[in-house]
């Protein structure tokens, strides 16, 4: 079936991570399909409950707002006493950084996870054990990225799919440390099972169709990992009305809202540069995130 990404990690069948689903060899759609439930149940038997919040995904669809949404939140974790580390994900999106503040690139963590890297072979590894020239840092909030698609040919981003994913299972968190994953748009980190070792789920959700549709299939995605603490950040909001409206269609896919961030030209036109987002752009939706989390 061509090249294939266990969704428990199994680099072959057998092996001590594999549960038998059978979706390595499943030809047909029904086998495919069978499979896919004997994993979702798994996990969700299997995923972590915790009642402290520590491994946030931040997800959606794309141009919902995702980047904005993650260097609005992380500052608002700063201030409520949290030690935040971000990592982008994200393969293409190249703004993150410059609106933390981060002047200096750090290098990507995909380097650190490929054959003979530092960190390929490790079962566990904390945050130290990562070397200084991948890490980066601005305002007390640490900065990572695993990678991004720079030149034609360059091949897939699944290098830098499974360096988030390892990230998201392996690295070990110390005292009132959070981490926050800036995802790349859509889907596909679900079926790459990136997410199945984050606690939280962030989708981030403009107001239209498509952003409530994919986020649905999100929600509906990370139930399927067992990912108990499932909500949305309504973003690019301006009015009330449409607020109310968008949070009944979400709720119709089951999907709560945590917070909204309502459009501010100030917050546009940072974005629009790629600038640092200022103290007094952590706006009351922000806030309402981390109360919805702490």
């Amino acid at each position: 079936m061509g090249l294939f990404h266990c969704p428990l990690g199994a680099p072959y069948y057998d092996d001590d991570a594999c549960i038998d689903c059978g979706l390595c060899y499943a030809n047909t759609p029904g086998e495919k399909v069978e499979a896919s439930r004997r994993i979702r149940e798994y996990m969700k038997a299997h995923a972590p409950r915790t009642s402290f919040v520590s491994k946030v995904a931040v997800c959606g669809k794309g141009g919902s707002g995702k980047t904005t949404a993650v260097a609005l939140l992380a500052p608002a974790f700063k201030e409520a006493g949290r030690s935040v580390i971000v990592v982008d994900a994200d393969e293409s999106n190249p703004g993150l950084g410059r609106m933390l503040g981060i002047t200096l690139q750090p290098q990507p963590l995909s380097d650190l996870f490929g054959r003979g890297g530092l960190l390929a072979e490790r079962e566990r590894f904390g945050l130290d054990d990562i070397p200084a020239g991948f890490v980066s840092a601005a305002d007390g909030i640490r900065f990572l990225v695993v990678g991004k698609i720079l030149d034609p040919f360059q091949g897939c981003a699944c290098s830098m799919a499974e360096s988030a994913r390892q990230v998201m299972e392996k690295l070990d968190l110390q005292n009132r440390e959070l981490l926050i994953l800036d995802m790349e748009a859509g889907l596909e980190s679900f079926g790459r099972g990136v997410e199945r070792h984050a606690d939280t789920i962030l989708i981030v959700v403009e107001p239209s169709f498509e952003s409530i549709a994919v986020a649905g299939r999100i929600a509906q995605m990370a139930q399927g990992m067992g990912i108990g603490r499932i909500g949305a950040v309504l973003n690019k909001v301006s009015s009330q009305p449409m607020a109310s409206r968008t949070t009944q269609e979400l709720e119709k896919h089951g999907v709560k809202v945590f917070g909204i961030i309502n459009y501010s030209p100030e917050i546009a036109e940072a974005a629009f540069a790629g600038v640092p987002l200022k103290n007094g752009m952590v706006v009351k939706g922000a806030g309402a995130v981390i109360a919805a989390l702490t």
